[in-house]
């Protein structure tokens, strides 16, 4: 019978399928050559901060215990700092004049203890603001280990469901490659390489086909990919590649150490517990998952990380292992001004259904949620509607800012203790520390685990010490932002000190004189013609920088007409303002709105509305138009941008007027800091305890009028 096609014809397309079944398994056993590149790239980058750390440190520090080494004679010979000696070898530096074979040995151990320590202290930070020759290798690295990854899945998936078949076909066609042997083959055979042929065509041109060629251009896409790629890959996802660091080079980020602060036999059980991920659909941290497995395993406890570590991922994600292993009911109560933003975390982070119990709606969406199960997310005051059965029980109840049910009296405490009878576990949620606020601390814990309670009533005095975080221990976690992100990139803090206009100090010394505390406080930002305000001409000179360098701002002020003066100096590049009259859902919506947004976009908010429950790490550029009473309630502000996921530095700008309360405010801080540095551990929470009373600020408005009096005397 005749063929269809020529013997080149069989020949090209064996060839073919074999070229692409060969570069699909190459793809496939691709990922640990990217692995490698990525521990390579990181090892190259540890070195290279260390030998920065080095030059830095004089060679003369060799003999800073009396070893007595000839330090002139390495001196003579170009060896200035423990670096220059880092990259000799032993027989190197015993060529010079002088030094011994033994000296060198020495030298070269001492340099290494030098070495040792700068690499157990160095944390690496990674930023795309701060890159350098090494810093971009290793994020090439980790960008071209992520997405092979993906490849090799994608191709040792389609040779595992195309192989055999594109092997017995070719094995079929073989007697259509040579003149006799078709013409000597069977009937049959001639009929199967017909069939085969066509079969390889097609798959060419069909699903496998398509999928296989783009597979091969996509790898080789990625062989070429250029630097700026990766970088704004980081940007986007920066938490994926800190956890494949954490995943592949253990220690590099400085967060190897799981444990923070636990027992050593209670971080073994934890270290043991079960987690089931199925259905989230984020990726952890590795401190997040030893979070999690914490909560899982104690089953009743206080969740203290700091603001910006991710506790509402961490509280998700023990929903999920819960459901992955049966449970079907969980509640969370938050304030309202976050109630939209779990709705939102909950759905875009796992899998897990949610029920809004607020509102009108609320007694019939609580109905419904006891019939579907999943979340049920709900405010403090709706609380009071939760009429539950003496006999049903639900799986988890979670608590987010738990310092709200401090007081044991109020109204909501006893709503939220009424819940709590029905749970079978319970994890409440704060970022305020609470070692330096012993007595809620013990009141909380009273309701999860009360023993413990009972246990460290009588130790309250001693909150900072060991014995007594050891006691908590099995109830209350607390990291510190520094402990777990020490990669985090720079925040860099400025005081924008301003000399105000003519125009600025009569309003200034008018408010003065009517002793209104609040009008005091809005110095420069409270004259008539806004061109006249030095803090809004600077705010316009940042937010212009800003827009330059590619990055957004938040604008942060106590007052509503502050903002509105910004607004109305900044004009369009300006969302609608957050304050506490935007209900919770349409302030969602505004930071939604502000992360599409482009550069050099201003979204301003009152601190106390916008500087807690929110996630706004779009932006990189914080201003805080006044210093506040309570230093706590700017870094809460700040934590909003300066959190876990932010791949740029953080700029902080407080505008400040020049000889104004400004000053004075800031003078009395720092003097209370100091105070508190005095007696206590400052790595707890002494911010927390710190903040100015209204009579203070009575004072200073006096002593400002004094001062003003004295110096138009002296102009007289």
């Amino acid at each position: 019978m005749a063929r269809s096609f020529t013997k080149n014809d069989a020949v090209r397309i064996t060839a073919e399928h074999s070229r692409l079944l060969e570069e699909l398994q190459s793809i496939g056993n691709c990922t640990d050559l990217y692995k490698e590149n990525v521990k390579k790239a990181a090892d190259e980058l540890v070195v290279y901060e260390v030998l920065k750390i080095l030059k830095d440190i004089p060679i003369d520090e060799l003999n800073r215990e009396g070893a007595g080494l000839r330090i002139k004679n390495l001196k003579d010979s170009g060896f200035y700092t423990i670096a220059d000696v880092a990259s000799e070898g032993t027989y190197q530096l015993a060529s010079v004049d002088g030094i011994s074979e033994n000296g060198a040995r020495v030298i070269k151990r001492m340099t290494q203890e030098f070495t040792d320590r700068a690499r157990k202290d160095l944390r690496i930070k990674i930023s795309s603001d701060s890159r350098t020759e090494k810093t971009t290798s290793l994020i090439c690295s980790v960008y071209k280990y992520r997405i092979c990854k993906t490849l090799a899945d994608e191709a040792s998936g389609l040779v595992y469901e195309n192989s055999r078949k594109i092997g017995y076909d070719i094995d079929d066609l073989e007697p259509s490659k040579g003149t006799f042997k078709w013409i000597f083959s069977s009937s049959a055979a001639k009929k199967k390489a017909e069939s085969s042929y066509s079969e390889l065509s097609e798959m060419l041109r069909a699903e496998y086909g398509t999928k296989a060629y783009d597979l091969c251009e996509r790898k080789r896409k990625l062989d070429n990919t250029d630097e700026s790629t990766a970088w704004n890959d980081f940007k986007e996802d920066s938490i994926s590649y800190l956890t494949t660091l954490e995943d592949l080079c253990p220690g590099l980020l400085g967060s190897s150490e799981e444990v923070y602060g636990l027992p050593e036999e209670l971080a073994k059980e934890i270290s043991a517990e079960d987690y089931h991920n199925d259905g989230l659909l984020c990726t952890l941290r590795r401190y997040q998952e030893w979070g999690v497995k914490y909560v899982l395993h104690q089953g009743r406890v206080l969740l203290g990380d700091e603001m910006g570590l991710g506790k509402t991922i961490q509280a998700i994600a023990a929903m999920v292992s819960l459901k992955n292993t049966g449970a079907t009911h969980f509640i969370v109560v938050c304030p309202a001004s976050v109630l939209t933003n779990w709705c939102r975390e909950i759905r875009k982070h796992s899998t897990l259904s949610v029920t809004k119990v607020h509102g009108n709606e609320r007694d019939a969406a609580l109905a419904s949620w006891m019939q579907l199960g999943d979340v049920a997310v709900t405010t403090y005051e709706t609380t009071s509607r939760f009429k539950l059965d003496p006999d049903f029980k639900y799986d988890m109840l979670v608590v987010d800012e738990a310092h709200y049910i401090k007081n044991p009296s109020a109204a909501r405490t006893r709503n939220v203790k009424e819940l709590s009878a029905h749970a079978e576990r319970m994890l409440f949620m704060t970022g305020t520390a609470l070692e330096n606020n012993v007595d809620e601390m013990i009141s909380l814990i009273g309701i999860l685990q009360p023993e413990v309670a009972s246990s460290v009533k009588n130790m309250a005095f001693m909150s900072n010490a060991p014995q007594f975080r050891e006691k908590v221990a099995p109830v209350y976690y607390r990291r510190k932002r520094d402990q777990v992100l020490s990669e985090l990139p720079d925040l860099i803090e400025n005081m924008e000190w301003c000399s105000m206009t003519p125009q600025e100090e009569e309003v200034y010394v008018k408010t003065l004189y009517s002793g209104n505390l609040m009008a005091v406080r809005r110095v420069s930002w409270n004259v008539e013609d806004l061109q006249y305000s030095s803090k809004a001409n600077r705010l316009k000179e940042i937010v212009r920088d800003a827009g330059e360098d590619e990055r957004k701002v938040i604008v942060f002020s106590f007052f509503l007409d502050t903002l509105k003066a910004v607004c109305d100096v900044l004009g369009d590049v300006c969302t609608e303002p957050i304050n506490g009259s935007v209900p919770p859902t349409r302030r969602q919506e505004i930071i939604d709105e502000f992360d599409k947004a482009p550069a050099g976009s201003v979204l301003p908010a009152q601190i106390i509305s916008g500087g807690t429950g929110l996630n706004i790490q779009s932006a990189s550029v914080v201003v805080i138009c006044e210093p506040q009473y309570k230093p706590s309630t700017e870094n809460q502000a700040i934590s909003r941008a300066y959190r876990m996921g932010q791949a740029r530095n953080v700029i902080v700008y407080r505008l400040l007027s020049d000889e104004t309360v400004d000053e004075r405010i800031l003078e009395i801080l720092e003097r209370k800091q100091k105070e508190f540095d005095a007696f206590a551990d400052k790595s707890v929470a002494g911010e927390e305890s710190i903040e100015l009373d209204e009579k203070e600020m009575g004072d200073i408005i006096g002593a400002e009028i004094e001062r003003i009096k004295a110096s138009k005397a002296e102009g007289v």
